[in-house]
């Protein structure tokens, strides 16, 4: 079945899936989802080139993407991405938790990477053309839901390196996913990385590019090696100046009760602007937190652990919201973080966090956006 809608401006035309999933077989699917393992039924696509802009919108059915061997992208790496959810709402509607705010990312990484911008209804709009269409895929399950994986990459054909490509796909598929800690909420074990770099300033490291994560696959290696779960990133110059893990953005808690403060690392174009991040800060701030961004060295988190001032660590990110931290290693030793386990502040931010996601605690923010 063909047919076209039109949102953001552009028409999108609906090819719709002749195999599409039964409702038997997709409530088998969504029984453990996992994560990044099951996809819906569609995805849509839109082409860009340079004498047509964007164009060319479609639904289509979920399915391999035909590339020519000298796609530039397969050369070059001229490739980002984004990460964002839909969640079920106690009402049955679906929703995404401050969708302009990945669309505007996705365009600073488009920029960092000559390629052209994707307007934010367009963005929007795809999300909300899949969404009405594979809407079912939503898991319904306590802290499930859809993850929508947008990108774009370059698409001329040929070898050619000394200019970036004239013709781009984007593409947005989803995945329902489970929750991300099956057996609770865990503590983590990090690495500090000093042999590893995962960016320099003037770098890539703000923007959300593929290779950024290839470079840090030999990284987290090497964590594991080390009976680690996650790295973490420092600076590329002193190799001490704390930035991120993994693919996420860290805070750090000092003190408790009316004297709890918390700190991250600030933006200085070498780590990731986390949407996750950001939504902390504020969130914070409006619960009489004080939150700061500065700088803290290694040094600086080993001897505020051992001294007690240091209570509590997390990370955060779109796929796990709040990761804890227990337990440090490096070249130089390692310690413990309290007593290894989540802490109260930690705890607390991820419910509120997780509410306003899930549409059971008010919006005062103008964050949850409805898709469907």
């Amino acid at each position: 079945m063909n047919s076209s809608t039109t949102t953001s401006g552009l028409a999108f035309e609906v090819r719709l899936s002749p195999q599409r999933k039964t409702p038997q077989e997709r409530a088998a699917l969504l029984e453990n989802p996992g994560f990044g393992n099951v996809f819906t039924d569609h995805m849509v696509t839109v082409r860009y080139t340079e004498s047509r802009g964007w164009h060319d919108a479609q639904l289509e059915p979920y399915g391999p993407l035909i590339l020519d061997p000298a796609t530039a992208a397969l050369h070059y790496a001229q490739e980002i991405f984004e990460g964002l959810k839909a969640y079920r709402h106690p009402d049955g509607t679906i929703a995404c938790f401050r969708p302009e705010a990945n669309a505007a990312r996705f365009n600073r990484s488009a920029r960092r990477m000559a390629m052209p911008e994707l307007p934010e209804e367009l963005f929007i709009g795809a999300i909300e053309t899949l969404i009405q269409h594979d809407g079912e895929w939503v898991p319904t399950q306590e802290n499930s839901s859809l993850y929508l994986r947008p990108y774009m990459f370059a698409t001329d054909v040929g070898l050619g390196v000394n200019n970036p490509s004239r013709s781009y796909l984007f593409v947005l598929i989803a995945s329902p996913s489970g929750p991300y800690f099956s057996g609770g909420i865990k503590p983590v074990t990090v690495w500090l990385s000093e042999d590893y770099t995962r960016a320099a300033p003037g770098g890539t490291g703000e923007a959300k590019f593929a290779g950024n994560y290839a470079a840090s696959f030999l990284a987290q290696a090497q964590a594991v090696e080390k009976g680690c779960d996650q790295v973490v990133w420092l600076d590329a110059l002193e190799h001490r100046w704390v930035e991120e893990m993994g693919g996420m953005n860290l805070f750090f808690v000092f003190g408790s009760g009316d004297d709890v403060r918390l700190l991250t690392p600030e933006l200085t174009g070498t780590l990731l602007p986390g949407i996750t991040r950001d939504s902390l800060l504020k969130l914070s701030s409006e619960l009489g937190i004080a939150a700061e961004e500065g700088r803290i060295s290694t040094e600086q988190w080993r001897a505020a652990a051992q001294s007690g001032e240091l209570t509590e660590v997390f990370a955060c990110g779109t796929a796990a919201v709040i990761t804890p931290v227990g337990h440090v290693k490096g070249s130089g030793g390692e310690f413990s973080i309290s007593d290894g386990t989540p802490g109260p502040l930690t705890m607390r931010l991820r419910e509120e966090l997780v509410a306003l996601q899930y549409g059971t605690r008010p919006d005062t923010h103008g964050w949850v956006r409805k898709v469907g």
